[in-house]
């Protein structure tokens, strides 16, 4: 155990002394002989920290580079919408009729498309003819029972009989209102997911939709600008697209701080003209009130 021992700590001893291939061992039972002394831009004499190499020192230059603190860098702006939704099909069935298509304006409470429900629309008859024989047969109940020939428990079950038919009706109804699909909002369509004669599912995703005129802006600044920056704050947005200019104000300030990159998400609104803005450009984000580094 003892001899392994000495044997690993020599072989690291070994490791450590530097080996000089110009050097000649010494001779057998002589004194070791001192080494020649190094040239200029040899190896340092020992003890000394190695040199870096010049294309070291570059390279370390440029990934110092890369690391540029957020607080130094230009502030990246998302242009996004205000009102934006996917409408989904709220039954299955066939698409029987395209309103709009890709880009069109689209005001509120329009109809987009439309399903066939000629089986929702019979159901609906058949629940209405059902209510109307429950209701008929309630009425001739009470007239029996102001004559005396029918009792009380006979004029209940007949009322209860009508009420359910009645809520099959209002069941029915609330299915066919779904073989509309109206839009929301006032905006456009930015995507058609379904095509004409096409057979979809229940709570498959039909189009998008977003409205221009209520545009937004979110960005991610330093979170150590919580010092100076508030609600109302005001800032240029520079698109990258065609290097316009357009005014915003900060509504939002996010409660949390992202912690691994220790930014802070706000969020703002455009004020003025944003013609020629639309959702998804990106820009970059100028403070005037900014504090000089």
């Amino acid at each position: 155990m003892r001899n392994s021992v000495l044997a690993i700590v020599v072989a690291v001893l070994a490791l450590n002394v530097p080996c000089d291939s110009g050097a000649q061992p010494p001779a057998a039972g002589g004194p070791a002989k001192s080494a020649a002394k190094s040239p200029a831009g040899s190896a340092p004499a020992s003890g000394a920290p190695p040199a870096v190499p010049a294309s070291s020192r570059i390279g370390m230059g440029a990934l110092l580079d890369q690391f540029t603190t957020l607080e130094d860098r230009d502030i990246s702006v998302l242009v996004t919408s205000g009102d934006e939704t996917t409408l989904s099909s709220q039954m299955a069935g066939k698409i029987r009729k395209v309103n709009y298509g890709l880009g069109d304006n689209v005001a509120a409470h329009a109809v987009i498309l439309e399903f066939d429900c000629e089986e929702q629309v019979a159901q609906l008859q058949s629940a209405e003819a059902e209510y109307r024989g429950a209701r008929e047969t309630h009425l001739t109940k009470l007239r029996l029972q102001a004559l005396g020939a029918a009792g009380e428990l006979e004029v209940t079950v007949a009322a209860s009989a009508a009420d359910k038919a009645r809520s099959q009706v209002a069941l029915r109804e609330s299915q066919i209102a779904y073989c509309k699909v109206v839009a929301p909002f006032t905006g456009r369509l930015v995507k058609m997911k379904v095509k004409l004669a096409e057979s979809v599912s229940l709570g498959q995703p039909l189009l998008d939709m977003v409205n221009p005129g209520s545009l937004k802006a979110q960005l991610y600044v330093p979170a150590a600008w919580l010092g100076w920056i508030r609600a109302g704050s005001q800032f240029t947005v520079k698109t990258s697209q065609d290097g316009r200019t357009y005014r915003a104000r900060v509504t939002k300030l996010n409660a949390r701080v992202e912690g691994v990159s220790q930014s802070l998400e706000l969020e703002a609104r455009f004020e003025g003209s944003t013609q020629g803005l639309l959702p998804g450009m990106v820009g970059t984000a100028v403070f005037p009130d900014r504090p000089k580094p």
